[in-house]
């Protein structure tokens, strides 16, 4: 062969024969006990009617929806997220190739359309679909189901940051010169724009309306460019004009924000949150997503997605969804200190379930300094026949009123306030009564407790249930199996950033991270020999 053959574009041209040696059945080459095997009989036991729903039709030469989601679970399963990869494998690797089953090889800007236009629909009743095949197939206790929650960055820039409380103040400082440019104009032209006491937008529509109709009736031609004088209405007007496009657009920014305190301008469903990576070392805030996990046998049953920072308001969402999606209702719920609050124990309480939340003064009830704190609640005598405590000076605080406050998801709580009959010279008062935020000097000061005795009700009743074997077994559990579940994203998985924008997107990759982390569990139990157990 000569050397300049080995330039020409067909590399096979001129090459010398070659017989092939391979298998023509692929199976063969696949190990019996390999992932994939596993993987393509549980979508094949899956009722993926719903994804089929997603197109309107199905070529007859192209990949069926089932052996695309085939595909990308197994390449999110070897932690191969991007598309053009999972386009480069199904031509190269054996396993794809197993997996296509004789379909032509789809190409990048297929999968990544199946991934954003149909999986993401029905990502959640996929998700439930794997979750009761494992609950069918005895791999899930249902139980006792273990809560917990963490942060992922967004896909968005670091500093694309709109603040709530800046569009606020900006907003107030253009409404407040919108009402000095109306009164010059109702001085000037001798008339009334404004109503009421407070200046609104349709107050600025009304007055470019009045300017415009100024215009036409005194025949005012507006003149551009150097040398030309413009008249007051054509000045009025386009200020109007400026201050209109303003408001409009602190408008739609606090319609973006929502009840959020902020948002990215590149992904509008990201909340700005401070997150453990922090490569500069000074705290700075990231877009990200509240990613909740609920894990029973090690297994992800159910997840949401969320723009909270903190854990508190996603308990109750997190539960009517998964009770929705589900033939069967968990009795214990596990989860940290971060959901501790009234709403959460009543919910859960009415729901016919039991609470095992740790308690957020748990781990300080136990110190010398709470116990010796004369001020709190806890070391005071309380009698419930005549319901007043009693101070650490022999003094009663005695019910005064009920304090109603409502909370950012809505429910009312209830306080009961209790005053002190007599704290003047008391020699305990500055032990007693913190300094805070008051202006009263302290001497003028008395003792005030608010009590919420659901709360506290609830609480006991909590503690008590987690003081037991069961409990402390379930609180050991619950930091093995969920805390788990996110090392195994995050470490082992290598996924510490959101591939994709807007949170139905970002919901569908965390479901596929999801049923590749329980496939591959799945997988190490069977191979392990440690299938039906549920809690260490």
């Amino acid at each position: 062969m000569q050397k300049q053959n080995i330039l020409q574009k067909n590399y096979t041209k001129y090459q010398r024969a070659i017989q092939v040696k391979l298998p023509f059945d692929i199976e063969k080459i696949i190990p019996e006990d390999d992932s994939v095997v596993l993987l393509s009989r549980i979508v094949e036991e899956m009722n993926l009617s719903d994804l089929y729903s997603t197109y309107q039709r199905i070529r007859e030469n192209s990949v069926s929806p089932e052996t695309l989601l085939k595909i990308v679970l197994y390449s999110y399963m070897c932690r191969d997220y991007s598309s053009r990869s999972i386009e480069r494998n199904c031509n190269r690797d054996i396993n794809y190739m197993y997996l296509l089953d004789g379909s032509p090889a789809p190409d990048h800007s297929t999968i990544a359309r199946f991934r954003s236009k149909h999986f993401a629909p029905c990502a959640e009743k996929i998700m439930a679909e794997l979750s009761m095949l494992l609950y069918d197939v005895k791999e899930i206790s249902a139980q006792a189901l273990f809560i917990d929650g963490t942060k992922i960055e967004a896909s968005s820039n670091k500093y694309t940051f709109v603040w709530k409380k800046s569009i606020t103040k900006y907003q107030q400082k253009v409404f407040d010169k919108v009402t000095s440019l109306i009164l010059e104009c109702e001085e000037l032209y001798n008339f009334k724009i404004v109503r009421g006491s407070k200046v609104q937008v349709k107050d600025v529509k009304k007055l470019r309306k009045r300017l415009h109709a100024l215009k036409v009736t005194q025949n005012i031609e507006f003149v551009y460019g150097c040398g030309k004088r413009k008249t007051s209405i054509q000045k009025h007007i386009e200020q109007v004009e400026i201050y209109l496009k303003k408001l409009k657009g602190y408008a739609k920014k606090l319609h973006t924000c929502g009840q959020r305190n902020s948002y990215s301008k590149t992904d509008t469903d990201a909340t700005f949150m401070r997150l453990k990576e922090d490569h500069m070392q000074n705290g700075q805030l990231k877009p990200a997503y509240n990613l909740q996990h609920g894990v029973d046998s090690e297994y992800i049953v159910w997840l949401t997605i969320g723009h909270e920072p903190t854990d508190t308001t996603t308990l109750v969402p997190f539960l009517k969804g998964l009770e929705n999606s589900m033939n069967f209702k968990y009795e214990k719920i596990v989860a940290d200190a971060g959901y501790e609050s009234e709403e959460n124990y009543v919910f859960i309480k009415e729901n016919n379930q039991k609470s095992y939340i740790k308690p957020s003064n748990y781990e300080i009830s136990k110190t010398r300094k709470f116990k010796n704190d004369i001020g709190r609640m806890e070391n005071m005598e309380y009698n419930t026949e005549e319901d007043f405590y009693i101070c650490h000076n022999n003094k009663k605080l005695n019910f005064n009123r009920i304090y109603k406050s409502k909370s950012k998801t809505g429910y009312v709580s209830e306080k009961s306030v209790y005053t002190c009959e007599g704290c003047e010279n008391c020699p305990h008062k500055k032990e007693c009564i913190k300094e805070g935020t008051s202006k009263k000097p302290l001497e003028e000061r008395s003792k005030t407790l608010y009590v919420a005795k659901t709360f506290i009700k609830n609480r006991a009743e909590n503690l008590e249930r987690l003081k037991t074997d069961e409990g402390c077994n379930l609180r050991v559990n619950r930091s093995i199996q969920v805390e788990g579940s996110f090392g195994e994203l995050k470490r082992n998985m290598n996924f510490k950033r959101y591939l994709c924008r807007g949170k139905k997107n970002v919901l569908a990759e965390s479901i596929l991270l999801a049923l590749a982390h329980n496939v591959n569990k799945l997988h190490n139990k069977i191979q392990g020999n440690k299938v039906g157990h549920h809690l260490y």
